[in-house]
Formats: C-alpha cells, sequence, structure tokens
C-alpha cells in the first residue's frame, strides 16, 4: 500500500511539475548580477537579458547583487526556488576562484545550481607601462629571469582573475615577480599607467581603450588563441605553450530546475548570444561568444574547478 501510495504522490509531482515547465514563464524573470552595475558581467548580464526576454516573451529584470568577490550574489541564487523565475550571471570568480578562496562559501559551486550555458569569454591581457624594457612575452620572460624579484605586477586584489592569472605565469615560466594587490582594478590600473607599477594582467575590454590611446603596452592576451578585437597582438601561450587564463560569463539556476524549464532558459539565452545586436556590442568590448549545452557548462565548470585550486593554494591567498 505503502508503494502505490508513494508512485501515486511522485506522478502527481511529475504531473505538476511537466504543466509549470510547459506554462514557464508566465511571469518576470530575474537575472542576477553578482557584482555591481557597469562592470563587464553587468553589461554581457544587460545584453543577454534584453534578448531573453524577447524570446521568453517575459521581461528580465536584472537585478546587481555585489560583495564578497561574487560570492554573496551566488549564496542568494543558491537558496532561490529551483522554477527558473530566478537565474544569475556566474563567471570563473563565482565558481572556480571563489570556491578555492574563500574558507566557508554556503554553496556548492556544482552541487547547488543548475548549468544553463556558458555565454562569453572575456581575455585577459599582459599589459605594461610603455617605458619597460620589454616588448615581447619572450623578452619579458628573459628580463624576469635575469632579475628576480625586481619587478612587480599590480591586480585587483588577491585572489582575482588578474591576480592568479600572474601566478599562473610565475609558475609556468619560472619566473619570480611581486604581487601588489589593490582594492580594485581601477586603483590599480592607474597605477601601471602611471608607472608606479610596471605589469599587470588586465581583463582586454577595460585596457582596450588604454591600449589604443598608446597609455599602456601589450605583450600579449592570455586566450590559446588570439583576441578577434586585436587580431595583431600575439597570445601569451605563442611564446608559453599551454598558457591560458581568462574571465568567463555563464547562466546558472537554482539547482533542482526542472530539466524542461533549463532547456527552454538554455534557448532563450543561446537565442539572444547569437542576435547580429549583441554579437556586435561583444565584439565591440573584446568578448567571445560561445554558448553550449547544460551539459558542456557542467564540464566546463568541473574543469575550471581542477585548473584554478591548486593555483590558489600555492598563492596563499585564503579570505573568510
Amino acid at each position: 500500500m505503502h508503494r502505490v501510495l508513494f508512485a501515486a504522490a511522485a506522478a502527481v509531482l511529475l504531473s505538476l511539475s511537466s504543466a509549470g515547465a510547459q506554462d514557464f514563464p508566465n511571469r518576470p524573470v530575474t537575472l542576477d548580477i553578482p557584482f555591481p552595475a557597469g562592470g563587464s558581467t553587468d553589461l554581457v548580464g544587460r545584453l543577454i537579458g534584453e534578448g531573453m526576454s524577447a524570446d521568453l516573451g517575459q521581461p528580465v529584470i536584472i537585478e546587481n547583487r555585489g560583495g564578497g568577490g561574487g560570492s554573496l550574489g551566488t549564496a542568494h541564487l543558491a537558496k532561490q526556488p529551483p522554477d527558473g523565475y530566478a537565474v544569475m550571471m556566474g563567471t570563473v570568480s563565482t565558481h572556480a576562484l571563489n570556491p578555492a578562496l574563500y574558507r566557508n562559501l554556503p554553496f556548492d559551486p556544482v552541487k547547488s545550481f543548475a548549468p544553463v550555458s556558458l555565454l562569453v569569454i572575456v581575455p585577459n591581457a599582459l599589459v605594461v607601462h610603455p617605458s619597460f624594457p620589454a616588448n615581447t612575452v619572450e623578452e619579458f620572460i628573459a628580463l624576469l629571469k635575469a632579475n628576480p624579484g625586481k619587478y612587480s605586477y599590480a591586480s585587483a586584489g588577491n585572489g582575482t582573475p588578474g591576480h592568479l592569472s600572474g601566478e599562473l605565469f610565475k609558475t609556468m615560466a619560472g619566473v619570480d615577480m611581486q604581487h601588489i594587490p589593490y582594492q580594485g582594478a581601477g586603483p590599480a590600473l592607474v597605477d601601471v599607467i602611471s608607472g608606479q607599477v610596471p605589469i599587470m594582467f588586465d581583463n582586454l575590454p577595460t585596457a582596450s581603450g588604454y591600449i589604443k590611446s598608446g597609455k599602456l603596452k601589450t605583450l600579449g592576451v592570455t586566450t590559446l588563441k588570439r583576441a578577434p578585437s586585436f587580431p595583431d597582438l600575439p597570445a601569451v601561450a605563442e611564446t608559453l605553450p599551454g598558457y591560458e587564463t581568462y574571465s568567463w560569463n555563464a547562466l546558472f539556476a537554482p539547482a533542482g530546475t526542472p530539466p524542461a524549464i533549463v532547456a527552454k532558459l538554455n534557448q532563450a539565452a543561446n537565442k539572444a548570444l547569437a542576435t547580429p545586436k549583441v554579437q556586435a556590442r561583444l565584439a565591440d568590448f573584446s568578448a567571445v561568444s560561445v554558448g553550449s549545452t547544460p551539459q558542456e557548462l557542467e564540464a566546463h565548470v568541473k574543469a575550471e574547478l581542477a585548473k584554478w585550486a591548486p593555483i590558489v593554494k600555492a598563492s596563499g591567498a585564503q579570505l573568510d
């Protein structure tokens, strides 16, 4: 009798879930950005949200929930009902770096979320002050090897992508640089432009204007392939094989979101990504559109976790 009742209850729940998926969405969807307004993640989120709204037939409302390097907004999303009406823009920080950086995160980067789609990759760039004596990655490595510990590099703070890009470079190239953490990328970039600190691994969209104006010299981009927006700029990997770091943006829903709803969100996100308007805007700030299945995003997150955990540990960066 208990088995019959359990089977009947399961059938009712499955029926309700299917009905909910068929009806989805019948009200606005909230897209959380776990960073303040104005950054690249915010820009990508607003572009994708606008496109998704057109496909879903409902408004996609953007809410910025900054704090804790993206961890506060990420934790918020993990606690939301798994009904598709709350989603978020995840990044390399929220789903790959912070799990290794913070001692007690209130979420699991894999188990707490339903992956939807990997949306864009944003290259970083190795930039230096124009007076810096190296003009290529090869010269840069040779200079650092000849002067261990003499040169320093700036970053937006301990455990940030720029910091860990530098740590990975040091390990792979066998060189030594001093890390100078700042309270944000803006102040760090100001000091590199002024020559106070000569080196930085910065987000290419942020640095591109200074590169074009000659206020920064760029030695290479950190994706394996050259950036479409700077085709003449070599990839660091052309000199240091296998070196690859980049920021990325992906769409996540809370764990337990029905597969049919995830599929609808995936379709809407990938359609938005493919529109000429979004493609053109992404190209303007050097982002590379990707688009993926939920399964591909899940594999990507696991690979990023495996890649960055030992680098974070070796860096000694740790936050509460």
